[in-house]
């Protein structure tokens, strides 16, 4: 039996500029069946530098677990709100 209770989870990530031209985002969304809320954003002027997204996710335990999961093997740099006093 699975668990498909929908929770949410805040997180923080860290985009470098390299992944600027990858739909990170977007996949958390089509990959994962996440709902993806963004936040707050910043992102350079000619989108130079790295971003930072905050998001907000929505989905079941697994789905989240897969999304964050995902992230980590992309090697960013994610935050979640067990550290927001970090940020």
């Amino acid at each position: 039996m699975t668990n498909d209770t929908l929770t949410q989870k805040r997180i923080r990530v860290r985009i470098p500029r390299n992944y600027h031209q990858e739909p990170v985002i977007s996949r958390l969304v089509s990959d994962f069946g996440l709902t993806v809320n963004i936040t707050a954003a910043v992102l350079g002027a000619n989108a130079i530098g790295d971003g930072w997204f905050d998001l907000g996710l929505q989905g079941s335990a697994t789905q989240i677990e897969n999304g964050l999961t995902y992230l980590k093997n992309l090697a960013l740099e994610v935050w979640d709100n067990n550290q927001t006093g970090i940020w």
